[in-house]
């Protein structure tokens, strides 16, 4: 045992020889056949890994200006849509107030045109009432004084009043 715990602690010299030359010998095969290729290798990985940064950066450029650009045309819409709103709430406005004052237009010419309608027809109602207090009057008037000239000798003194009435008149 002690043999085995001595030559670990201290190799020989053929097991320091033989390891130095297998690794030489691996060294020089690798450096032929696996070197070129490991290094293409963690070139192109690298290569692949910029390529990626590169990309996701772009990516996130591009992404933060669509961002933008998505924000401003919302801000666009948002505007043109309160201008829309703005001026259909002047449209409406106007309309009403149109509405109202061709109402109110018409409502005054209906009024009017009634006013004018009661007014004429209070004319002619009066015109009819006179015509025949007149009618009924001239009815009165003739039978009482057909009444009146018959009982007495009035008739010549009526005439002689309205001959001088009528001189009066001219003079």
């Amino acid at each position: 045992m002690i043999l085995l715990a001595n030559s670990l602690v201290t190799p020989g010299v053929g097991t320091i020889f033989w390891s130095a030359l297998i690794f030489i010998l691996f060294l020089l095969i690798l450096s032929k056949f696996g070197w070129k290729p490991i290094l293409s290798a963690i070139n192109a990985r690298d290569e692949m890994i910029k390529g990626s940064l590169e990309s996701a950066a772009k990516a996130r450029e591009d992404m933060l200006k669509l961002q933008s650009d998505n924000e401003a045309i919302l801000r666009k819409a948002r505007e043109e849509r309160e201008t829309i709103l703005k001026e259909a709430r002047e449209v409406r406005d106007k309309l009403i107030s149109e509405a109202k004052g061709k109402a109110t237009e018409e409502a005054e010419k209906l009024i009017e045109k009634a006013r004018n309608g009661i007014e004429s027809e209070k004319l002619k109602a009066l015109a009819e009432i006179h015509e025949q207090v007149a009618t009924l009057s001239v009815d009165i008037a003739s039978k009482l004084l057909g009444e009146r000239l018959k009982t007495t000798g009035e008739q010549a003194k009526l005439i002689d009043n309205y001959l001088k009435e009528i001189d009066f008149k001219k003079n």
